[in-house]
């Protein structure tokens, strides 16, 4: 029996392809889905060597739409896009429908169908997502009122894109009244956005929790998937509504559910894998010969996604009520068009409104774009100082203002702390207590600006992939912490910490004790294991409870510690200050009394209770309500539930908690 492996051929190739272009544009400074591109022009009909099933990859590419919309629809929040409606919501309409009537009048003027200009329009009017996110990030922008403000505007932009998707078959190919058609897809589309808004959040968000309870990994990566295709399937074949929409709405019931964080982290490999598939299979339909015979119509495409759209966004600060900074960050994040325009250049083939030379033109306009946005970005600085050297012009783009100033432009003698769990909080929790400044870099997005809300000083991104650490201010700081749990990350955060301040204390976490020497290498001061250290102070309190003293233990953890850290501190052998330490406070300890109402020292003063002139052992602190006070002085008055912290030996501290309790008389 012959077996046809064209699609196996397909994904193999593409995503070879896709690692070697992708690793080069990272390589040049690019972003990577400029190099899934090539890749798929690689593997296309029109250059030589292997060539790929553009049908398969045309599937390939659907379900690729249906998990980036899924992952849009996971975090889209409506309190966000609430929140910035006054710019972002006006702006998007504005800039869309501008841009889209420039493009009209363009592809009119090339002789096209009002058809084809019209899906021109529309696919240079939309931005990406994943562009301007990774820009943003980039810069350090994602949590600011800029980035908020860009973000939300893009939101907007894409839930307007979803309804043009809904409604460009339906105004197409739809027989008799247009109203009619236009009114029954919308009443279709309605009835399908409210049974998965009152229904599916319930079922969906239920299923998936009792799934969690089962335990099974494999299982709940199953119900993940199988919520998103089937969603977008059951929407487009029962509803008439476009994957994209059922994708989105499935992401969005899902994300509203207690275990919303965990979904998120499964479908990421789902939406990073067939998301490459889609760009491969985006670039296989580039004809170069194409784009070279219309040179000069991607240039002026090129020119107009770039350079028009941000001018028209610049212009939009008259009228909108936001400072001038924010639209200039807008404007640079907005220069570029990707996935979305992708979407709708391809529904327009589908149903026949534009050629696939046409298609090409858009497909290497988006290209040329997306190389250049690093540049727009780049140019932030200059185009403000260009602009505030006009000062009219400035008052009336910054009718919003004051523009805010970036917190990382005057941060200087900070602590920065990256990764903000559990271990991150609790640094950050006793830097606060202590005044001192420290500025977080965190990847999770929601769990940056929640944050953010607290007051704390945040940076949303991926330290360890993006060039997030250059927007920190490490040369001026005091430390560096990295509290990653994984150990890949860790490196390479340490090694680009050190590389751009060789001076700076690193304090990292090791994820496992073999890689101690890799960080010190790398540039750590400071290594700590935390499963080791945990570890030794669990054996610390089981020797305890087992009625072993401090000092017989002690040991046992010095050796532990000797052999772990031995030979691999810089200039030092071993771990000789912990040792030090440890020896000069060996037989000390630490003992915590809660004072219960039978206590003889409950309304007498710390100097009348004489603890330290009786048995030998100090007060060091109290906890009472809550409150820690440290080192009371004699006239300290005792109170029921106090509990007192006291440091001495053994024998002192039993002494003195007996001392403290011991019935009265």
């Amino acid at each position: 029996m012959h077996n046809d492996f064209s699609l196996l051929a397909t994904i193999t190739m593409a995503v070879l392809f896709a690692f070697l272009c992708g690793f080069a544009a990272r390589k040049l400074r690019l972003p990577s889905l400029v190099g899934y591109l090539i890749a798929g022009l690689l593997i296309s009909p029109f250059t030589p060597g292997f060539v790929g099933d553009v049908s398969a990859a045309g599937q390939l590419a659907e379900v690729g739409v249906i998990f980036m919309m899924f992952g849009v629809g996971l975090h889209f929040s409506l309190r966000d896009l609430w929140n910035v409606r006054q710019i972002a919501i006006p702006g998007a309409i504005l800039q869309t429908t501008l841009s889209t009537l420039i493009g009209l009048a363009l592809g009119q003027l090339w002789g096209w169908s009002f058809e084809a200009g019209l899906v021109l329009g529309l696919s240079i009017s939309v931005a990406s997502t994943v562009v301007l996110l990774r820009g943003l990030t980039d810069h350090g922008l994602v949590s600011t009122p800029h980035g908020r403000v860009a973000i939300g505007w893009l939101v907007f932009e894409d839930l307007a894109t979803i309804v043009i998707l809904v409604l460009m078959p339906v105004l197409v190919g739809g027989s008799g009244n247009p109203l009619v058609s236009v009114g029954v897809a919308l009443l279709k589309t309605a009835v399908f956005v409210i049974i998965m808004l009152v229904i599916g959040t319930r079922v969906l968000s239920w299923l998936l929790t009792q799934i969690a309870y089962t335990r099974s990994r494999e299982l709940f990566i199953l119900a993940v998937v199988a919520m998103a295709v089937g969603t977008s399937f059951a929407a487009f074949e029962l509803f008439g509504v476009s994957l994209a929409l059922g994708a989105f709405l499935a992401g969005v019931v899902i994300g509203e559910s207690d275990v919303h964080h965990q979904v998120n982290a499964e479908a990421v490999p789902f939406r990073d894998f067939f998301s490459v598939l889609f760009f491969v299979s985006v670039g296989m339909l580039v004809d170069p010969a194409v784009v070279m015979a219309n040179i000069g119509k991607v240039v002026v495409l090129s020119l107009l996604v770039i350079g028009g759209k941000a001018v028209i966004t610049l212009l939009l600060g008259f009228v909108l009520p936001s400072s001038a900074r924010t639209m200039i960050v807008v404007a640079a994040g907005l220069s570029q068009i990707g996935e979305f325009s992708f979407i709708v250049g391809q529904a327009g083939v589908g149903l026949g409104l534009i050629d696939g030379d046409q298609y090409g033109l858009i497909l290497a306009a988006a290209v040329v774009s997306i190389v250049v946005n690093p540049l727009m970005f780049a140019l932030i600085p200059g185009m403000e100082r260009a602009l505030r050297g006009v000062p009219w012009l400035w008052r009336l783009m910054d009718r919003g203002g004051p523009t805010p100033v970036a917190f990382t432009e005057e941060m200087e003698g900070h602590v920065v702390i990256i990764g903000y769990g559990r271990v991150g909080s609790h640094i950050g929790s006793v830097l606060q207590q202590l005044g001192l400044p420290f500025l977080v870099v965190e990847q999770n997005m929601a769990h940056a600006n929640e944050i953010q809300a607290r007051g704390i000083k945040t940076l949303f991104g991926d330290a360890a992939n993006s060039e997030i650490l250059l927007h920190t201010g490490l040369e001026h700081a005091r430390a560096l912490v990295v509290t990653a749990p994984n150990e890949t990350t860790t490196e390479l955060i340490v090694a680009a910490a050190h590389a751009i301040a060789p001076t700076l204390p690193i304090i990292a976490r090791a994820a496992t004790a073999d890689r101690l020497p890799h960080l010190y290498h790398l540039g750590a001061h400071h290594a700590i294991n935390p499963e080791m250290e945990g570890g030794l102070e669990m054996l610390r309190y089981t020797l305890l409870s087992l009625g072993h003293g401090s000092n017989r233990i002690q040991p046992y953890l010095d050796a532990v510690r000797t052999e772990t850290y031995e030979g691999i501190l810089p200039e030092e052998g071993g771990y000789p200050v912990l040792d030090q330490l440890l020896t000069a406070t060996r037989g000390v300890e630490i003992a915590w009394e809660l004072l219960n109402a039978s206590s003889p020292v409950i309304g007498h003063t710390l100097a009348e209770a004489g603890i330290r002139s009786r048995v030998g052992a100090s007060v060091v602190a109290v906890l009472r309500g809550g409150e820690v006070i440290t080192n009371p002085d004699t006239s300290f008055v005792f109170q029921e539930d106090d509990l007192v912290g006291m440091i001495g030996s053994s024998g002192q501290l039993a002494e003195a908690c007996f001392l403290l309790n011991s019935p009265v008389g």
